[in-house]
């Protein structure tokens, strides 16, 4: 017989429907260890947060988020609120020795994040970050493969995060706020892609350089008052390159103003044996090339990652059958579940500390755009 996991959750907008989802539809298509439970959900909005957790099912709400992250019958706290929210709550969260589920980025600021990653290590509970793209079955199995050394030395790796929604007529949400969200583009985006290169590669970044940042817009509608216009104070593009461990040289470019493009998450990988490419706007097909083929061979290979051999795709539909968006939480959640009852994830869960690097990596891009230099990461601590 199974036993429950009680989860909190903070925040009821984007990222609390996509979590709400995730936790709902694990129990239903994974064997789990523990029953996920929505215990309770917190947020500022009376109002939208009541019909939010009527429509979620979660128990019970409240508007007071440290009641719902020190809640005596929670075991695991979801953050899923803007990035300048999520040090105080993790860490009240963590000292309450709950476990811990958290958007990306870990914070707003290094600073905020270190504090996220010293709580961690002190606290009784594990942590968990919600970087998505590792769990789209193409990603996973990438990561599969590098690690099976099929693509040998790695060379070179090009990872962009393209948007398209962020012109001049997008609102003045939270995320065009330094002082909410710590950054444009950069924290939005090139958070996942830093992260997915590092996680498909099994290498971390050891220098940054030649990185540039730029904000296109000054001001943008206010979201009450589309006739008056506030400031923007984020980046609207980052770009930079990157050394990785073993060598490989990398590029990195994040944009919410790529016109004509509207979620595209894109990586490409060239070792000495084999390259990969993989397109979210794709999301279920990753390319394979094979340099150990005879040259007559020599020819990129598209795989649809939806076989019961591919990493999650076994838990949801007949081959064949594409996924969503929307199953990337549902698997995460899935794999929260199971390490918290002392089982294996599919592939790796970032934790905190892991999430600190991939932070310290985008703080060392901002210092290499700022001062023109290139920067160690030894340099940031």
């Amino acid at each position: 017989m199974t036993s429950d996991l009680r989860i909190a959750l903070l925040g009821s907008r984007f990222m609390g429907d996509a979590h709400s989802n995730g936790w709902s539809q694990a129990g239903h298509f994974f064997d789990l260890p523990m029953q996920p439970t929505l215990a309770v959900a917190a947020a500022r909005d009376a109002v939208h947060l009541e019909s939010f957790a009527a429509r979620w099912g979660w128990e019970r709400w409240t508007t007071d988020w440290t009641e719902a992250a020190t809640a005596i019958d929670v075991q695991l706290v979801d953050v899923g609120t803007p990035n300048h929210l999520h040090a105080d709550q993790a860490v009240v969260a963590l000292e309450a020795g709950k476990h811990v589920a958290c958007e990306k980025p870990l914070a707003g600021t290094l600073n905020d994040a270190r504090a996220m990653r010293d709580a961690a290590s002190r606290s009784s509970g594990s942590t968990f970050v919600w970087f998505t793209y590792r769990r789209v079955p193409a990603v996973a199995l990438a990561h599969q493969l590098v690690a099976e050394g099929r693509l040998g030395r790695i060379y070179h790796i090009r990872a962009a995060y393209l948007q398209g929604w962020g012109g001049s007529q997008s609102p003045r949400t939270w995320r065009f706020q330094s002082e909410l969200a710590g950054s444009g583009a950069h924290g939005d985006l090139n958070a996942h892609i830093i992260d997915m290169a590092q996680f498909i590669s099994g290498e971390e970044i050891v220098e940054v350089s030649g990185a540039t940042e730029h904000r296109f817009i000054d001001e943008r509608p206010l979201p009450d008052d589309p006739a008056r216009m506030g400031p923007s104070t984020v980046d609207d593009a980052v770009a930079f390159l990157a050394r990785f461990a073993g060598g490989a040289v990398a590029t990195f470019e994040a944009t919410r103003l790529a016109t004509g493009v509207k979620n595209s998450n894109r990586i490409e990988i060239h070792g000495e044996r084999g390259a990969l490419r993989f397109d979210f706007e794709r999301m279920n097909q990753l390319e394979y090339f094979d340099a150990d083929e005879p040259p007559r061979l020599h020819g990129w290979k598209t795989i649809l990652a939806t076989h019961g051999d591919h990493p999650y795709a076994g838990a949801w539909w007949p081959d064949g059958h594409w996924l969503g968006y929307e199953h990337t939480f549902a698997n995460q959640a899935a794999d929260i579940i199971k390490a918290v009852g002392g089982l294996a994830p599919e592939v790796p869960l970032p934790d905190f500390a892991d999430a600190y690097q991939t932070q310290r990596v985008m703080e060392a891009a901002i210092q290499s755009a700022r001062h023109h230099t290139p920067i160690a990461m030894s340099e940031i601590s």
